[in-house]
């Protein structure tokens, strides 16, 4: 898309299924160059496998439910996050996301990079 070009609209009936990670549903609104925009979706009591986003910059933020995300030697890093709340994953950090409560959580993701958005691995370092 270029300056003259008009806004383009992507209604939620629009999103496409994203990469998978076991334990999360994403759905992908935008992948334009280096730029990836979507949501995800975790139940409660779920958690992800373990994965990283390569040489992506990663903005999480908290739209409805709960997100526990680990990260660090040996996943000792854990944050809780709320409603409202921002999460940014540096390019390469290996993680996963848990949702510790009692309804599905929906998290808005934004993607700023290149390469594949999501690598799935065995576990931290």
């Amino acid at each position: 898309m270029g300056a003259t070009d008009p806004v383009k609209y992507i209604p939620s009936t629009g999103l496409v299924p994203g990469e998978s990670t076991p334990g999360m549903v994403r759905e992908q609104a935008i992948a334009s160059g280096g730029l990836w925009a979507g949501v995800a979706h975790t139940e409660p009591g779920m958690t992800t496998a373990w994965h990283h986003h390569g040489a992506h910059e990663t903005s999480i933020y908290i739209a409805s439910g709960s997100l526990r995300m680990e990260s660090g030697p040996g996943g000792a890093e854990v944050i809780d996050a709320a409603i409202g709340d921002f999460l940014y994953v540096a390019p390469g950090a290996v993680h996963r996301e848990s949702n510790p409560g009692g309804e599905a959580s929906l998290i808005v993701v934004v993607r700023a990079g290149t390469g594949p958005t999501t690598v799935n691995v065995e576990g931290p370092a």
